[in-house]
């Protein structure tokens, strides 16, 4: 049978892993890399799909450590299918979904539906997360070793963290048994019932706040659990300058210790609350503007390993309350990467730094074949302008929620094609 061959020609080529950054061509052949370079092709080939790409950026495609795709249990939100197809629209080629569905993710039937669902939708690569303890309870373990042969990617129970110290404990044991992360939200249980961030404004507005000292007291425990087993521990949605600084200090004792945040953490701070503003209402809660700075610096110096979409999609009824009563979350897909390249633009860290926070570092927390722009690798390829300017607007977003605090907001860079196994899933108007 003859081979599909295709051909991006005249692009920006980035690779994080190896600090490729130069002009040049691309060759794909049945949905893999097998050349590239400044000197692939002497004139346009014959015989091969190509595509002009004008100089524009083409990276790998994206890999979001952090989504909630709703399905099963809650599909007027959001399902695999309409996640993923904003997944594309957002340059993302392969995400990790959250098991905390209706039924939860806690067995071997879930991650296998999870599976047969992506493989129908056949568009990006969607993996899953599987329940740490059964039914996210917090007591039971579940069959990681089991889970993981079936497909499971990591496991953490969502958005609730893991309060029992005795059950993170074994879990991290195991976890190191098996070659799997846990990831833990860490909010201390008790300290997190509130609605925004503790300090001025909750008190002027009458909410109930959240310490970020919630955040700092679960890490500093659970980095005592990881120095005591050994087990690959992945801090998700760091929030504080204080939990920056104990995962600096773990990392600098030599723990297996990583960790991610979402681009609100770093670009935006408790004022976006405003006036009861629910869009802005996330888990953790958005911080103060020391903290906002202190996680952007960490981003910037690689202490905060990976930066994922933290995608939460809840329709008008579940965000049209009463501040304390509406659900906390944003949608994130379709504007992680323009949101995570105000950095670039405004020089705190480098495009490649940026892409390995966004593409190979999240691959190697998942242990996924995807992040590089190499010969061998998967064609999963996201193709951006790194200058144009725009404005976001959440009611064009693919998503099939809108709850975006992002509405009009400025933003320079836009994907205009996204590829998956050498495969076009999305190309821009």
């Amino acid at each position: 049978m003859p081979k599909h061959r295709s051909a991006y020609l005249n692009a920006r080529l980035l690779d994080p892993e190896s600090g490729l950054d130069v002009v040049g061509d691309v060759l794909v052949e049945d949905g893999v890399i097998v050349d590239l370079g400044p000197r692939v092709f002497d004139g346009v080939p014959e015989g091969i799909e190509t595509t002009d790409c004008g100089g524009d950026c083409l990276a790998p495609g994206l890999v979001d450590l952090r989504v909630q795709l709703r399905e099963p249990g809650e599909e007027h939100k959001e399902t695999i299918e309409t996640g993923s197809a904003a997944a594309a629209a957002g340059g993302v080629t392969s995400l990790a979904a959250l098991p905390n569905t209706e039924p939860v993710v806690d067995d071997v039937a879930g991650v296998e539906y999870v599976a047969r669902r992506a493989r129908e939708t056949k568009l990006v690569k969607v993996y899953t997360y599987a329940a740490l303890t059964r039914g996210l309870e917090g007591k039971e373990l579940t069959e990681l070793g089991l889970l993981k042969e079936f497909g499971a990617v990591g496991f953490t129970d969502g958005l609730k963290p893991v309060a029992d110290a005795m059950v993170l404990r074994r879990a991290l044991a195991y976890g190191k048994t098996f070659g799997v992360t846990i990831v833990q939200h860490a909010q201390e249980p008790a300290l997190s019932r509130g609605a925004m961030n503790a300090g001025e404004l909750a008190t002027r507005l009458g909410l109930p706040g959240i310490p970020p000292l919630a955040e700092v007291m679960m890490i500093e425990r659970d980095l005592r659990l990881v120095e005591m087993t050994g087990g690959r521990y992945h801090a998700a949605q760091v929030s504080t300058a204080a939990a920056v600084e104990a995962i600096a200090a773990a990392k600098a004792r030599g723990l297996p210790v990583t960790c991610d945040t979402a681009p609100h953490y770093f670009t935006l701070n408790e004022n976006a609350v405003g006036d009861y503003r629910t869009f802005a209402k996330v888990v953790p809660p958005l911080r103060s503007e020391d903290d906002r700075r202190a996680v952007a610096k960490a981003v910037a110096s690689g202490v905060i390993d990976a930066v994922a979409s933290d995608h939460s999609p809840h329709d008008q009824d579940s965000k049209r309350l009463p501040f304390e009563a509406a659900d906390a979350g944003i949608v994130g897909l379709e504007s992680l990467l323009p949101l995570s390249l105000e950095l670039v633009h405004k020089g705190e860290l480098s495009l490649l730094d940026l892409l390995r926070r966004l593409c190979l570092a999240p691959a190697e927390i998942l242990g996924l074949k995807a992040g590089r722009l190499a010969v061998g690798a998967p064609a999963d390829l996201v193709l951006f302008d790194l200058e144009l300017a725009g404005r976001l607007d959440p009611d064009s977003f693919r998503s099939k929620s809108k709850n975006s605090p992002f509405e009009n907001h400025p933003v320079q860079g836009r994907v205009l094609r996204t590829v998956v196994d050498g495969r076009t899933i999305f190309q821009a108007d």
